[in-house]
């Protein structure tokens, strides 16, 4: 679950890259959006492959984060911000509990209208969801520079799912937003 300090940080540094300018608001742009949402299931349909053929546990870590920070991005943009080139997987991480997580939170709210009164579990389910970045953001750089082979193996599959999880609810969010 996401910590008071990890929110506190992250809006920090939000206002920090608005002033900045390593994001900025701009109108939503639709073939971005598309492609981003394209590169998504492209990412994720690579994790899948590799994965399913154990062809490389790293590389399915890795294709499973970006396919979570491509869907992230396609839902900054819908919501009327760019992302920089800069630090932007910094940035991104962010920005989704800045600008994404209440959305996600009323988003899930509105699905799960028999859960009003478990306010406190979707609380933790949204900040899980967004977590699932972060947590993936950090096993993709030890997977790419520190973790050896077996221990990649015994991570891939973890970064697969969370993937698919963490996709399917932004998706559904810019499916919303729209």
């Amino acid at each position: 679950m996401l910590n008071e300090r990890r929110i506190e940080i992250a809006q920090q540094n939000y206002r920090q890259d608005l002033r900045d300018e390593h994001i900025k608001k701009q109108d939503p742009n639709p073939n971005l959006i598309q492609g981003f949402v394209d590169n998504s299931y492209e990412s994720l349909n690579v994790a899948e492959y590799l994965f399913s053929e154990e062809i490389s546990p790293m590389w399915v870590i890795v294709s499973s984060y970006y396919s979570m920070y491509y869907m992230s991005n396609a839902v900054l943009n819908q919501l009327g911000f760019k992302v920089g080139g800069k630090m932007s997987h910094r940035i991104t991480a962010d920005a989704l509990i800045v600008l994404v997580r209440d959305k996600l939170k009323d988003n899930l709210l509105r699905e799960f209208d028999k859960a009003k009164d478990e306010y406190t579990e979707l609380d933790n389910l949204t900040d899980k969801i967004i977590e699932l970045y972060d947590l993936e953001h950090k096993k993709r750089l030890n997977s790419q520079y520190v973790m050896g082979y077996d221990a990649q193996v015994a991570k891939s599959e973890t970064s697969l799912d969370r993937a698919k999880q963490f996709d399917l609810e932004l998706e559904k969010l810019l499916l919303e937003i729209q």
